[in-house]
Formats: C-alpha cells, structure tokens, sequence
C-alpha cells in the first residue's frame, strides 16, 4: 500500500515519468507502470503465516510494571535490565535488546515534561490540512444525545468543516474526509493526524507509521499523504486542537436543537460558511478567512470521483438469514444461510456481498437490538413455508402496493388456503416484476375473479416477450391457410359427430 501510494503521487501529483519514478523508488519500470495504468490504489496480498514477536505474550506485563516505576521517584525505578531478567523468570525466550527498545520507547512517550515549549507552525497554500474528533451534546428528536463530531481544517486559510456522526468508526472517518474535500473544492498535499486507531495499525520508529489498508487507499485515491502526529504532541496539530473549544462554545452552547443528523449537518455547514465569512483571518488581518480561502483554492489539487468510502469486514449468515453488525442484525437473501459474505458499512447504509453480487442493501440503524428485515429476502423460503406467511416476523407490515394489499386481504376472507395462494403471486414478482404482477391482481379485482390461477394467467398475457424471428420459407412450405383461434370450429365439429350418431 505504500509504495502504491508513493507511486501515484510521484506520477499523477508530481509529474514524474515512469522511468523517473522506477530509478527514485528503487523499482522496476513495470511495477510503477503497473501501478499507473491500472488506477488501483491496492493490490490483494494474502500472508500465509503471520510472524509473531516473543515480547507479545509479555507486553501486557512489563507496561504494567512500567506504569507503576512510573509513579515512584526515578531512582527507585527498575532498569531495563531488572525488567528483562524478572520476564525471563516468567518464562520470555527472547532478547534484551527487545525489551530495552520497548522500555525506552514507552518511557519516552511517557516522559512528564515541565515547562513545555510551542513553536508556532507557517503552511503554504494547499500544503496541509488537520482532522479530529471531539465530542459535544445536541438535543436530537427532543432527547439529549452526545455526537462524534469530525474536525477538518485548512491550514493555510484556517477554514474548516465540521461533521456530525453517530460513530468514530473508518467509514465515518471517510465520510467525512468526502464532505471535507467536496466542500473545500480540492485536497491538499498532506493531511496531519494523530495516531486513530481508524487510521494507524502500528507506531513504527519517529515518523514512521503502518496505516490501514482502507485508510491509505483514501489517501492513494485522493492524493495526499498521511502525517501521524507523535504521541502525546497534539500541538504538531494546534489548529484543529484549538478548533474544538472554539467551536464547542460557539456552536453547541446552547445546545442545538435538531430532528436528525442530517439537519445537524445542514445547520453546522451553514455555521461553518458565516463564520468564514464574518471572521478575520488570524494573520493576514485585511482579509477574513473566507477570502484567503478564495486565494488558497487554486492551489489544491483537483478533486477525483467520489471515494467509495466503506470498512468491509466478514460476517456469517445465521440460521435465520441475518448477519449482526453494530449491535444490530440485517436481513440478507436466506439462500446464503450459514455462508460467510461480505458486509459493507457505509455511513447511512449497509450493503451486503457475496461472490461479487450485493445481496442485501439497508438503511444503517444506530442504537442496538434493532432487526431489519427485508421480506423478498425470505421468498425462496416462503415459497416451501406458506405458512409462515401469517405470523413471521419479516412479513409484518410489509409495504406491497395498494392491489397486493387488496387481493391479499379479499383472499384471507374467501379461501382458507389464502397464504398458497397469496405465496404464489408473490412467486411471480422475481420473473416478471412488481409492476406487471400489481396489475394483473389490480384486473384481476376488476373482473370480481380474485385468485392464484387468474392473476397467473393474466399477468402471462401481458408479459411482452421478444417477437420471434420470421424465416423466409420457399413457396411450396408456405400454408396456404394460416391456423387461427376459432372455438367454433371445435363446436362444429361437435355437430357433425353427433349427426354421425
């Protein structure tokens, strides 16, 4: 994923050549034209064994020894050295030196500073912008509700966007990312975080950081690079740190009043353009921030298409054709019972995959214990179990159109095996559509002659099917008397055999 990233950016952003680019990384001229021409921004890659370190089984213990050193005076504290030989004699095979580079990392990391020194930071136009989360309350459909709320930030004009969301999860970190680059028109040549766990996989050495998978394909996608803040410095990111306060005393006290997230977000938008329009920029006096902003966007690099913005994770389909995701189940096609698929979580919705194919698109729900079916998911098993039709769960309240509705209720009253009945014009929808089978039952009440086999045989007649193909027969094939539908034809010759008779 990183060499990727570095390639499209040396090529797309930089405009490099392939050659250029092949000699500066280090890599063949087909591995940097590979990853040009093909537009991906990550390629699969299965481990088939994955390494473990020996400290692992033992970091749990030695950060806890770590913790307490850390609140007695420093010459009481254990050396690397005491920590390592107490390890072994818990049973640790491996080195000193892992544990001496993992002691001095986490001291490092911990150290308590006194007096602490900022530096202020300059950006170029275009050169940054920053990201965060904060929580803050709101009132939403008359309640109190506390929201994850994403920062996004200029550097340059110190414009910013903020999101409202029900999570801090990735896809909510990429939904923002999209809201943030659509409003701003552009994207900037770094984006500066601190160490989310949406975002970081792992805190290599300095600056150096093992990003997600998901995460650096937005990033490859939208080309900028990711800057992991260190640990414990929220002032590598100062703006968007002194954002937070800023907007939680101007935009939500008092606490604002709202239906849902999306008047939420339509409201902090508005918020966020008057207040760039109204504010002096911080350092350039003369001008507000949404004026330097106007100077800043010609510099930002155009925006692609949207990013298909989802954190994809396995799950398995219960025995009742659901899958359970975020304390909630989704109905999927109840053929794929026991199955693994692929769940995609997006920001509003769900989609679920299998073998490529979506089999299960819902509206995302939030709070727990909730169950959304969708009833056609269950027709293959309603087609073995008309039964179920009367008390299952999936088919309550099921929204079918008014003549549905209508020739089912008009069914229930007349014929006690309503359910096959109802259970085989619902077996007609897959084949010939929703529309074609509402008609059908719609004539079908008309005629007075509401059932199975009616509404069948109608719905068969109006299915336009494909005109077949002439064929240009030589003359002596050719019937002199094209056949017809004639019923009386067949009562004629009902005559004639009874006057044989």
């Amino acid at each position: 994923m990183e060499t990727i990233r570095k390639i499209r950016l040396s090529v797309h952003r930089d405009g490099k050549s392939i050659r250029e680019t092949a000699k500066d990384l280090r890599l063949a001229r087909n591995t940097v034209r590979k990853a040009v021409r093909s537009e991906q921004t990550g390629f699969q890659y299965k481990r088939h064994v994955q390494p473990r370190p020996k400290l692992g089984p033992f970091m749990e213990t030695l950060e806890w020894r770590l913790a307490e050193d850390q609140k007695l005076p420093k010459r009481r504290r254990r050396t690397a050295q005491v920590l390592f030989e107490e390890l072994q004699a818990e049973g640790y095979e491996g080195g000193y030196d892992s544990v001496r580079r993992y002691v001095a990392g986490w001291r490092r990391a911990h150290r308590n500073l006194g007096a602490q020194v900022f530096i202020p930071l300059v950006f170029d136009p275009a050169e940054a912008f920053q990201f965060d989360w904060s929580h803050e309350d709101v009132k939403m459909a008359g309640m109190p509700m506390r929201v994850k709320v994403a920062h996004i930030r200029l550097c340059y004009s110190r414009l910013f966007l903020v999101v409202a969301n029900p999570r801090e999860t990735q896809e909510m970190v990429f939904d923002a990312h999209i809201r943030g680059f659509g409003f701003f028109g552009g994207v900037c040549r770094r984006g500066i975080y601190d160490n989310m766990k949406t975002a970081v996989n792992k805190i290599l050495k300095g600056k150096e950081r093992s990003f997600n998978n998901r995460f650096g394909q937005l990033c490859s996608h939208y080309l900028f690079e990711p800057v992991a803040c260190t640990p414990a410095a929220g002032w590598e990111k100062g703006q968007v740190e002194n954002q937070v306060g800023v907007i939680r005393r101007r935009f939500f006290t008092p606490l604002p009043k709202v239906k849902d997230f999306a008047e939420l977000n339509q409201w902090l938008l508005s918020q966020c353009i008057g207040w760039a329009k109204t504010h002096k920029h911080p350092t350039i006096a003369d001008k507000t921030v949404w004026q330097v902003y106007e100077q800043e966007r010609p510099y930002l690099t155009k925006l692609p298409p949207v990013f298909d913005g989802y954190a994809e994770r396995p799950a398995r389909v219960s025995p009742s054709s659901l899958i359970s995701f975020d304390r909630n189940r989704y109905s999927v096609d109840c053929t794929l019972v026991g199955k693994t698929v692929q769940l995609r979580a997006y920001a509003d919705k769900v989609i679920i995959a299998h073998n490529g194919q979506v089999v299960g698109v819902h509206e995302r729900q939030f709070g727990r214990g909730k169950t959304i079916f969708d009833p056609w998911h269950y027709l293959p098993a309603l087609e073995r179990k008309p039964g179920a039709l009367r008390n299952g769960a999936p088919f309550k309240d099921w929204p079918l159109p008014e003549a549905l509705t209508r020739i089912k209720d008009t069914l229930e009253r007349r014929f006690s095996d309503w359910d096959h009945q109802f259970v085989g014009i619902l077996c007609a929808v897959p084949l010939y559509g929703l529309g074609a089978v509402a008609r059908a039952c719609q004539e079908a009440m008309s005629m007075g002659t509401p059932s199975k086999e009616v509404v069948l045989n109608l719905v068969n007649r109006s299915w336009d099917q494909a005109p077949v193909a002439s064929i240009d027969l030589p003359a002596h094939l050719r019937l002199k008397q094209e056949p017809v539908s004639d019923c009386r034809r067949y009562d004629r010759l009902l005559g004639e055999t009874a006057h044989a008779a």
